[in-house]
């Protein structure tokens, strides 16, 4: 048997879904399966600004959340890794606290369009 490649991006134009499919404050888990392997991403709604990034905490190579669309903080400030606790600011990525000096996550090009959360 072979093992589905895990992707690092998706083409543009793909329709993930309305807005309203992420409360404002919150995330959301995404996996799509590309004809070339499987993307694990997840997204972050500000309002009616989103986030994309890439599942896949640069500190331990893991996904972010232990439980579904838990990624972030208690008050919803931060993205938070659910394994060792580094910490990130969801407008950009980049390492706020915890064992990720330097670093941040991959980000996910989304954007919305027409009312619709799709990959750019």
């Amino acid at each position: 048997m072979s093992e589905t490649a895990r992707l690092a991006a998706t083409p543009p134009g793909v329709r993930l879904g309305p807005l309203s499919l992420i409360a404002d404050g919150a995330a959301r888990n995404f996996v799509l399966q590309l004809r070339a392997g499987r993307f694990h991403g997840f997204v972050v709604r500000r309002g009616d600004a989103v986030h994309g990034y890439v599942d896949r905490c640069p500190h331990a190579g893991l996904p972010l959340a232990q439980r579904l669309d838990d990624y972030l903080t208690a008050d919803g400030r931060l993205i938070a890794c659910s394994w060792h606790g580094a910490l990130f600011d969801p407008a950009d990525g980049r390492c706020v606290g915890g064992p990720c000096a330097g670093q941040a996550l991959t980000p996910w090009p989304v954007d919305v369009i027409d009312g619709e959360i799709r990959t750019v």
